[in-house]
């Protein structure tokens, strides 16, 4: 039997502390032992991209990284997004463009789309495609995700532009 770890990392701006199996996956640990649930578990195995989060500002997959990787980290969950209940303008544009369908995808895809967002402000609908491809959707054939994210880019840049950033 293996003896549990600590682990300790940020969450959405709050400092978590929690013991694991050094085996627990930061997918796991995020939804069972801090009940962040709105990271999905999809193929468990780094491919569909659903458990998609920002870890130290970057677009990462939970599903394949040990919690104990994350020690230390900065991590910004779908919960993390909004800020004092004011949605983020992606999260808005994708509300605005009917963006999702079951929504099982949509907690990576936001992440993604926010990761690539704050390194591309303004992207063309081929790049916006390419982005998206990390994340597999099978309800939609990314139409409204696309335009959602495009009218994003145009908000977050209209928002620079007047001195608010939008970043995560």
């Amino acid at each position: 039997m293996t003896k549990p770890v600590d682990v300790r990392l940020t969450v959405n701006g709050r400092a978590y502390e929690g013991r694991c199996e050094p085996r627990t996956l930061l997918a796991d640990f995020l939804r069972d032992h801090l009940d962040l649930t709105g990271t999905h578990v999809g193929c468990e195995h780094g491919v569909c991209g659903a458990c998609t989060i920002l870890f130290n500002g970057e677009a990462s997959r939970s599903c394949i990284m040990l919690a104990v990787q994350a020690d230390g980290a900065e991590i910004v969950t779908v919960e993390g997004i909004a800020k004092d209940g004011t949605f983020h303008p992606l999260q808005k544009a994708f509300h605005e463009n009917h963006a999702l369908q079951c929504g099982f995808c949509t907690p990576g895809m936001l992440a993604v789309a926010i990761d690539f967002l704050n390194t591309n402000a303004s992207p063309t609908e081929a790049e916006v495609r390419e982005a998206l491809s990390a994340v597999l959707c099978r309800c939609t054939g990314y139409q409204n995700i696309v335009k959602a994210v495009l009218a994003a880019a145009a908000e977050m840049r209209a928002q620079k532009a007047a001195g608010a950033v939008a970043n995560v």
